[in-house]
């Protein structure tokens, strides 16, 4: 395959990409943008593999690789549970992260197959280019899996610090450029190695001081640094697509952390560095569970929606656990039978990955126009008769707003508080992801509904 026409493939992959960018932008349009960034892949992987030209056992064992790989995924994607998606997604990651780790290995030991010069005498901008890849690959492939481990609860959520680990962190990062200059200078494969090592350890320092409730941007900060190292890579092989590929999810990774951390008032030059966590714990939280809680039933909750002129649904990670959200829609089509008018609001951080709830509330088929984020809803409580949360915790909790020792402290939450009742579906008292006590449970306004989200929500249908 000549290079014109391989361009020419690269560019209409890369155009999709774009257009799967702007799909996903939506919830509308996300089914098309998946189908334009499948059909775009698709294309560049098998222009790739085509513009080989060497059809020996090599060229045979890669496609059975791919056909492996490719099963594999396919599998855990169909098997793999909706509540279990944001450690897929940690977990995937990973694996981007040590391809990158791999590529850049190989090109580092075989630099004349990749026409990068001999070993010893690798062209400069290789180096710096493969160094790089292979340091935000491993920083990547730990990172994600200390996230998947916190995601999946074999790590415990709460931030793991220690005294001085910012300036490790700091020492680490220079020891890594000083390195790179180094290796450039040498070509010593050591050096290659040890900056391979240092990055695997920064990855594990740089994210097991971050806390569960800021696991979602986690997520997408990690994607991006997924791209970046793609992106890196592909400059190694000379790969246009992968370079495309790679500093679109990059660069979108990073304005999705970015307007993350905007909506939750967090620094994104903290996050990135690995600053984003506290030590600092409520220390009310004990006294707070031996505090009375109004208790109800569903009759209870079925009375007071049923009599409301609007209801506000607050979605979270209960209701994806339950798979509560079918109920759901079928309790609000109840409602609305009754001339009650009924929104979702959602926080930008509900369940455990960006756009975890409008993805449950679209399998629903829930109207779009009745979703609302965070800034677009949240004075709307102040007037309602009834907010309705399900398993949403963190996003809820008062204390964001009053006690500056809370570690979710400053971030914006929904105003649920203000309205005129609140019904919290909750399985007990226990503490949200952040491992802190909701003080949203014992407001006077506030009536407990002690059971499993998908179960209530159809004793509550029932009753309506």
């Amino acid at each position: 395959m000549s290079a014109n026409i391989l361009a020419i493939f690269y560019l209409i992959s890369g155009v999709l990409f774009i257009l799967a960018l702007r799909g996903l932008s939506s919830p509308e349009t996300s089914r098309q943008g998946n189908l334009f960034g499948i059909l775009g892949m698709a294309i560049a992987i098998t222009v790739t593999v085509l513009s080989a030209g060497n059809f020996s056992s090599g060229f045979l064992y890669l496609i059975i690789f791919l056909l492996i790989g490719g099963s594999i995924g396919a599998f855990i994607a169909f098997k793999i549970p909706m509540t279990a998606m944001p450690e897929l997604v940690a977990g995937f990651h990973s694996l981007v992260g040590l391809a990158a780790v791999f590529v850049a290995i190989s090109a580092f030991l075989n630099p004349e197959v990749f026409n990068l010069g001999n070993p010893g005498n690798i062209k400069i901008a290789s180096l710096i280019e493969m160094s790089l890849g292979a340091a935000i690959g491993a920083i990547t492939f730990t990172g994600s899996i200390i996230a998947f481990l916190k995601l999946r609860g074999i790590m415990s959520g709460s931030p793991i610090t220690f005294l001085g680990q910012h300036y490790l962190n700091l020492f680490l990062g220079i020891l890594l450029i000083g390195l790179i200059f180094y290796l450039c200078r040498t070509q010593v494969d050591t050096w290659f190695w040890t900056i391979i090592i240092i990055s695997f350890l920064v990855g594990i320092l740089l994210i097991i001081p971050i806390g569960g409730a800021d696991m979602p941007v986690v997520i997408s900060m990690l994607n991006s640094y997924s791209g970046w190292a793609a992106a890196g890579i592909g400059f190694t092989l000379e790969n246009s697509a992968l370079i495309i590929t790679g500093a679109l999810v990059g660069s979108s990774g990073a304005i999705l952390s970015y307007i993350m951390c905007k909506g939750m008032n967090r620094s994104f030059f903290n996050v990135i560095l690995g600053g984003w966590g506290s030590t600092d714990q409520s220390t009310s939280n004990q006294s707070k569970e031996q505090k009375p809680v109004k208790n109800g039933n569903a009759d209870d909750a079925a009375f007071l929606m049923k009599n409301a002129s609007s209801v506000i649904i607050v979605p979270g990670y209960g209701m994806a656990v339950a798979q509560a959200q079918h109920a759901l829609r079928e309790m609000v089509d109840a409602l609305k039978k009754n001339g009650v008018k009924v929104t979702y609001a959602i926080h930008p951080v509900a369940g455990r990955m960006p756009g975890h709830m409008n993805v449950l509330l679209a399998e629903a088929n829930v109207p779009y126009d009745e979703v609302f984020e965070l800034e677009e809803i949240n004075n709307d409580f102040a007037n309602c008769d009834v907010a309705y949360v399900i398993g949403a915790n963190d996003v809820t909790n008062p204390v964001a707003k009053t006690d500056p020792q809370s570690p979710i402290y400053g971030m914006p939450i929904l105003d649920v508080e203000k309205s005129k009742s609140v019904l919290f579906v909750k399985r007990s008292l226990s503490p949200g992801y952040a491992g802190i006590d909701n003080d949203l449970f014992y407001r006077d306004n506030t009536l407990m509904l002690f059971a499993d989200a998908k179960k209530m929500t159809e004793e509550i249908i029932k009753n309506l």
